[in-house]
């Protein structure tokens, strides 16, 4: 039985599939979203969804969807689904799906009467390219299929409507047509495998709607142009294949192109594979050969502070050390770039915010662990040891090194921490100050470092890291270990933030902590009683002030929910990481039962992967992007962790 698959109950309840997402990338950043049942949802759903950098930074949705119709004896049977203003749902095609399989190829298959029709959908790794493969199974007589086109030409922020601007001018090529509706856009190439007819019929589809938007608080409707429909006989056992891309193809190529592209393909065949397909999706690749991982799907761009937490469990905790290598190079120029006053040259955003050294050098700790520590000072001693004199000589413009031994970074006015909502261009929590999880990551930089100098033989060096670490460890404990067996969450002057949240956990799950073991064992505690949940750690206690755990309604709504009760699965991993770090074996079942709860998500939401953030309080349903970088790669991670203590004795 396949590990993701529906049945026929699920798929025509509307209820169940629209709340189910599909997302196929490739290594250019351009995709194809859609739900289970093809039903657009989302303004960034789109079967060819692509960056068009002469434009703008962003994603564009070229080709919106691709409506098939059975045609036997005259009789037509459409069956695509398409949800108008009002609640009305036509041609309600999806009552017709027998099955969905998404185990390898996402797989439709439709009854209509006699006929036995299978789609099969692909993204194409190298190209912006979707391929479709139908394949009539069965037929008692004749059949012809017919196919509208979908157009919409927008940017993914955007809506389009009927306007008298959009060009109707195509050209027809091998295998069907080429179209650009506006200037400044590439052309879409829409072919088959087979011959066919082109029926020019244009027309717009008007008051198109999509109910993800509406719950959003935005704009939830557009017109979609049709420029007319594509026609073809199909015998039993045949299959056709459709391209839409921003290229022309051979067409005679398209069937084996597709069998290839499936054969690259690994089953998504249990949790751990899906999560691995998931990590390769997040993977981008620029013409120059720079290599990035995006924050996440459909709407992040490649993020600094993302980057540096995913990357260990997106790369070393699935064995591919090589791609972290390629990554890190990357980053490392732009960290360069950024630490020198240069322009930067690399596309990640958010570079100037003051954990990002921090976190590269987490990540490249997490490489000397999984490479060995004479491979990890020979690639990236240098940037170590010049990002901790970088921070030490107060270079950082909002990170400042105070006698103390703790850094101080100002977040009053702009946010700073991963905590990064905002509202009337405010931050919804202003960490400013001392904040704690930069504190223990400056720790932790600080032995990491007197180590790999202590490796080196630089006794002299390690020595004066040790000296500052020690300081800084003792500061730490002054500043934010409380009475109540907790760590305060920031503190600024006299200003204290006595609010339970999760940062508190990274001083715990990391290498080198400041803490005794018995302040670490308090700070989980406390964690684990208000903080934690089937989908991770929330965001702030229910026992806290402004406790908010529902991220729905209206966009301002959603923002001050955003970091005040609702959970995320990335900071489970470092729970679970301290958990095994504190109790070893002892919590290797406790563990395991967590991950069941990231488990039931897997088919639930976007299918195959995790959602950036889920609700705090049950049903904790998933929310905001489809597919998010920092979890699936914690999630990734915690599960070699899970490995790597079972080996234990």
């Amino acid at each position: 039985m396949s590990y993701l698959r529906f049945e026929k109950a699920v798929m025509t309840n509307l209820e169940e599939s629209l709340r189910r997402e599909l997302i196929r990338t490739n290594r250019s950043g351009a995709y194809s979203s859609s739900t289970l049942v093809d039903c657009n949802t989302r303004k960034y759903h789109g079967l060819l969804v692509v960056p068009v950098p002469e434009l703008d930074d962003e994603n564009h949705v070229l080709l919106s969807s691709l409506d098939c119709t059975v045609i036997q004896h005259g009789a037509e049977f459409n069956l695509g689904l398409h949800k108008y203003q009002g609640n009305n749902f036509s041609p309600k095609g999806h009552k017709y799906i027998r099955e969905f399989d998404a185990s390898k190829v996402p797989t439709t298959t439709y009854r209509v009467g006699g006929v036995i029709l299978k789609k099969e959908v692909i993204f194409q790794h190298y190209e912006d390219r979707i391929l479709i493969r139908y394949t009539l199974e069965d037929a008692h007589s004749a059949t012809t299929l017919r196919f509208r086109p979908f157009l919409a030409f927008r940017s993914v922020r955007q809506f389009t409507h009927e306007n008298m601007v959009a060009s109707r001018e195509y050209t027809e090529i091998d295998g069907g047509i080429k179209t650009c509706m506006y200037q400044g856009y590439p052309e879409l190439f829409m072919q088959f495998s087979k011959k066919n007819q082109f029926v020019f019929q244009p027309d717009w589809y008007r008051g198109i709607e999509y109910p993800k938007e509406q719950e959003r608080g935005y704009a939830s409707n557009e017109d979609l142009y049709v420029p007319g429909y594509f026609e073809m006989p199909i015998k039993k056992g045949e299959s056709i294949v459709f391209s839409g891309s921003t290229s022309q193809i051979k067409t005679s190529k398209l069937k084996s192109l597709f069998q290839e592209e499936v054969d690259e393909r690994v089953p998504r065949d249990n949790f751990y594979h899906c999560l691995v397909t998931a990590a390769h999706q997040f993977h981008n690749r620029e013409a120059n050969d720079d290599r990035y991982l995006l924050a996440g799907y459909p709407w992040f761009k490649a993020r600094a502070r993302d980057t540096f937490i995913a990357l260990p469990g997106l790369t070393l905790a699935i064995d591919e050390q090589d791609y972290f290598e390629l990554v890190m190079q990357t980053a490392e120029r732009g960290l360069r770039e950024f630490m020198n006053g240069e322009p930067l040259t690399v596309k990640i955003y958010e570079m100037e915010k003051p954990d990002v050294p921090l976190w590269a050098i987490w990540a490249i700790q997490q490489y000397g662990k999984y490479a060995g520590r004479d491979r990890c000072f020979e690639k990236y001693g240098q940037l170590v040891k010049d990002i901790v004199r970088y921070i030490e000589d107060g270079q950082h413009p909002n990170l400042r090194l105070d006698d103390n031994g703790l850094l101080y970074s100002n977040g009053r006015d702009h946010a700073v921490t991963w905590m990064n909502s905002t509202a009337n261009g405010r931050p919804v929590v202003p960490r400013s100050g001392y904040i704690v999880e930069f504190n223990a990551l400056w720790y932790n930089a600080l032995k990491f470092c007197a180590s790999m100098a202590a490796d080196q033989n630089d006794q002299e060096a390690a020595d004066r890291l040790e000296s500052m670490a020690l300081k800084t460890k003792q500061s730490f404990v002054e500043t934010f270990v409380n009475e109540y067996g907790y760590l305060l969450d920031y503190v600024d002057g006299n200003m204290m933030d006595w609010s339970v949240r999760p940062n508190m956990i990274f001083a715990v799950a990391l290498d080198y902590s400041p803490l005794t073991q018995q302040q670490m064992k308090s700070v989980l505690d406390i964690c684990t009683r208000e903080l934690l949940t089937p989908k991770g750690l929330r965001s702030l206690s229910p026992k806290s002030g402004g406790y908010n755990p529902m991220y729905v309604g209206p966009q301002t709504q959603r923002d001050y929910a955003y970091h005040q009760g609702t959970a995320w699965p990335w900071l489970g991993g470092f729970y679970m990481e301290a958990c095994l770090k504190l109790y070893k074996r002892t919590r290797l079942s406790f563990v395991e039962r967590q991950m069941v709860g990231y488990e039931d998500e897997i088919d639930y939401h976007a299918i195959g992967t995790i959602s950036e953030l889920f609700d705090g309080n049950p049903p904790f349903h998933g929310r905001g992007a489809m597919s998010f970088a920092m979890n699936v790669a914690e999630i990734l991670r915690t599960m070699k962790l899970l490995e790597k203590y079972s080996y234990q004795k």
